[in-house]
């Protein structure tokens, strides 16, 4: 009985250690007016993520950044990038090659007069940035320009 014991307990803590390896997108739609929104977000993030504003390019807080961690929606905490999808690109926004499986969702955008793929969050429906196909060729060839102000960066523990 004590090694079933010791072998169930060894068996519990190696599932739970996978499981913080990688952060997963959640999945439960969050709704709310745009008042809850105003309230609830500083000006440039209601800009951003709700009126699908874009914060001026080379002042981001995340355009340099490249430790190990995650970024999630600042809006809901929705988990958007992993840092190892994250590459310099001299865009003036943070840019990724790729979103984690799930997480974000596209729309076509015609605004300005061209047509781009608007990259939103799908748990919020939060404005991140957009998507173009002049990301790394190494990689995906894609190239996620997301706005600074729309995520949050958690660090990896240590």
């Amino acid at each position: 009985m004590k090694k079933v014991l010791i072998l169930f307990t060894l068996m519990l803590s190696i599932v739970s250690c996978q499981g913080q390896e990688k952060k997963k997108p959640v999945t439960t739609k969050i709704q709310k007016t745009d008042a809850e929104w105003k309230k609830e977000l500083a000006p440039e993030q209601y800009e951003v993520l709700r009126k699908k504003g874009t914060e001026r390019a080379f002042t981001g807080e995340y355009v340099n950044t490249f430790e190990k961690g995650t970024y999630v929606c600042v809006a809901c905490g929705n988990v958007l990038f992993h840092s190892d999808a994250k590459f310099h690109s001299d865009c003036g926004w943070p840019s990724f090659d790729k979103a984690i499986k799930g997480s974000v969702t596209y729309h076509t955008d015609n605004t300005f007069g061209m047509t781009r793929t608007e990259v939103n969050c799908a748990r919020c429906g939060g404005h991140l940035g957009h998507v173009f196909d002049d990301g790394p060729i190494e990689t995906t060839g894609k190239r996620f320009c997301t706005n600074s102000v729309s995520v949050k960066f958690i660090p990896e523990k240590k």
